[in-house]
């Protein structure tokens, strides 16, 4: 045996480390690296602006789905649904298709699903219509009637009413506060204002009714009242990722907490420097909490910007450290420009468009800027008034955001008025706009109409029992409803009779009806894409689409032009050359914001989002002889957040 030669064999290590499709640590920087790789536990990610948060969220889900988690069992809300399914079609490229089954959309178009499975529980009909903010206010409106005297003249209207229940629902504060903080000139009113909204939220229950804020609010109650829907719900969706945290309300934080009651796998992204929909709802303190209430959170940064030149950031970090309460994070780019951003003091407010057109011209024809990347940012829309006129004397085309919706035009809402009613025979406030349509039918007619055509028995009516002159037009109206009752599933089929019926009422009702009716067509086409009219309904009023025929054919014709717009229209865009019109102080900020310090910081973060919407140029400009209005000011320095900034940072220029 000792003469025998002894073989050895050697076993291989068999390598534990997962095999990933997609190289991470090549796609992402370290910053974003980590926070993709986060699997479990809450994760507060602050994004600066332009620092691919959007790629951030796409490779996460990814990440997710080849670490072996169902896509079924991630939730990725956004506020909007184009932000979810470019992020979702994304991943699908960078992956497979298995990220096309991960659950994403809005807040709302989630609660929409929910609670349309779970309507029972809430004692709520599945086919209720969700209304849009122009339907709210007439409804209120109706009511305003029955609570007030004619001639009584210090009485809020109908979209001051509505603004006071909804900021007391996103804010989870009692409409009394609302009043008391904002709308002191009516606080002689405030129990006939109560009353008008528990007869609002009354006449919704009553009449399958919801607006936005039902949608979150319902959702929220379920999710508290029922234990094991809760369960059910946060056991199903264990990966929750929630984007731009920082516009969340009171009420979608709640939830989100609710959601993850059974995990606490929670992934927030925002940037707490751009939080600015304080009107709308949003709670800055959201994100400045969610470390306290998601237990253990992990906080990444992410800082480095794709975006804009150093030069650019550097102002905006300067803007920042003004900042009381924030998120401390110093934005760097590896993009690098000779060009530094820039002051320019004008003498009054035609000076000051003056050298706009001017410098837009040379930025154009010297610098080969298109029109498209040069954008003018204001702080209200009617600073852009006198730019409007020297933009029109050098024939530089332009477009101004933040007009008339396609879903608000008075034609569109007749269609849909038509297509509600066919869904939900409880709604009354379309079952009257449609009545309203009608020859010889007014109000007086329509109310006694109203009973009858809302008993459920549509079928059984005739010109008899019918209390009116003209009981064949409402009798044609009634067989286009009892029809298209029978074609639910089939939108396009129903839209395209509604259209016929409505045509001869377009021509009589508008001069400009040939332009409508290519509204019309478009309509037609958005409701091809459904195989429901609820789906159908439920979408336009979440998501509705902003552009009319008219609008997208100008802008084919118009290939380039400048951009004007708001600085809340703003965000999320980016333009090669920025201007920032009328940065005077007692303007932007405004100057009721200047005894509040959380409201004169809300305006700091709106300069902050203004600054880093550019790329390469950037130009602020103030008058130095504005008169406002509204204060009986003469303003004439520049805004205050930028003081004391080196001229290194910002250029100060003075037009000769």
């Amino acid at each position: 045996m000792d003469n025998l030669t002894v073989k050895k064999y050697t076993l291989k290590k068999i390598s534990t480390d997962k095999v990933y499709k997609i190289d991470y640590e090549k796609e992402l920087n370290p910053a974003q690296l980590e926070a993709v790789k986060q699997k479990e536990g809450a994760i507060l990610v602050i994004a600066g602006a332009g620092s691919g948060k959007t790629k951030t969220l796409t490779y996460r889900v990814a990440r997710l789905i080849e670490d072996g988690v169902n896509p079924n069992n991630i939730l990725l809300l956004t506020f909007t649904k184009k932000a979810a399914q470019e992020m979702l079609s994304r991943a699908s490229i960078v992956l497979d298709s298995r990220c096309e089954q991960v659950a994403g959309g809005t807040f709302h178009s989630f609660a929409n699903i929910i609670l349309r499975k779970y309507s029972s529980f809430l004692e709520l009909q599945n086919n209720f219509t969700i209304t849009d903010r122009t339907d709210c206010e007439d409804i209120i409106n109706h009511l305003r009637t029955k609570v007030i005297n004619k001639q009584e003249k210090r009485f809020p209207k109908k979209h001051t009413i509505l603004d006071i229940y909804s900021k007391a629902i996103n804010k989870n504060i009692p409409s009394q506060e609302i009043i008391e903080k904002e709308y002191k000139q009516f606080e002689h009113a405030t129990e006939r204002i109560n009353e008008i909204i528990r007869l609002y939220n009354e006449y919704k229950r009553n009449n399958s009714i919801l607006d936005y804020d039902d949608l979150l609010l319902y959702l929220r109650t379920l999710l508290e009242s029922n234990s094991e829907i809760r369960r059910k719900l946060s056991n199903q969706y264990k990966y929750i990722m929630v984007d731009e945290y920082q516009d969340t309300n009171t009420i979608q934080s709640q939830i989100i907490q609710l959601l993850a009651s059974e995990h606490n796998n929670v992934m927030a992204v925002g940037d707490d420097s751009q939080s600015i929909y304080s009107f709308r709802g949003a709670n800055f303190k959201n994100i400045l909490n969610f470390p306290s209430i998601f237990e253990s959170t992990k906080i990444i940064k992410l800082e480095q910007n794709y975006r804009s030149s150093q030069n650019i950031l550097s102002l905006a970090n300067e803007i920042l450290k003004k900042a009381k309460e924030k998120y401390t994070k110093k934005l760097f780019s590896t993009i690098e420009s000779p060009i530094k951003p820039a002051i320019i003091c004008a003498s009054d407010m035609k000076t000051e468009a003056e050298f706009i057109t001017q410098r837009i011209l040379e930025l154009t024809e010297e610098e080969n800027i298109p029109l498209n990347e040069i954008c003018v940012l204001a702080r209200s829309a009617r600073m852009t008034y006198n730019l409007e006129i020297e933009l029109a004397k050098r024939s530089i085309p332009y477009r101004k955001f933040g007009g008339m919706k396609f879903i608000e035009t008075a034609h569109i809402k007749d269609i849909i008025a038509h297509l509600r009613v066919i869904l939900n025979p409880s709604d009354i406030i379309s079952y009257m706009r449609i009545l309203l349509l009608l020859d010889g039918i007014g109000t007086q007619s329509a109310n006694k109409l109203l009973p009858v055509l809302t008993s459920g028995n549509n079928e059984e009516i005739t010109n008899k029992n019918l209390p009116v002159k003209n009981p064949e037009a409402v009798l044609k109206l009634t067989e286009l409803i009892n029809i298209s009752r029978k074609d639910i599933f089939d939108p396009s089929k129903i839209v395209q009779n509604v259209i016929k019926y409505y045509e001869p009422i377009l021509t009589d009702r508008y001069d400009d009806y040939q332009k409508r009716e290519k509204d019309l067509e478009h309509f037609l086409n958005l409701s091809e894409k459904y195989t429901s009219l609820e789906d159908f309904l439920s979408d336009l009023a979440l998501e509705p689409p902003e552009s009319s025929v008219e609008d997208i054919e100008e802008g084919a014709q118009k290939d380039e032009y400048i951009t004007l717009s708001t600085i809340h229209s703003a965000k999320g865009l980016e333009f090669k050359a920025v201007f920032i019109i009328g940065a005077v102080d007692g303007r932007f900020p405004s100057v009721f914001s200047f005894n509040s310090s959380e409201e004169l910081d809300e305006e700091l973060r709106l300069m902050y989002v203004a600054v880093t919407r550019a790329k390469t140029h950037l130009y602020i400009t103030y008058p130095i002889d504005m008169f406002d209005y509204s204060t009986g000011m003469v303003l004439s320095k520049p805004s205050r957040f930028l003081d004391d900034i080196s001229q290194d940072i910002l250029e100060k220029w003075v037009i000769e």
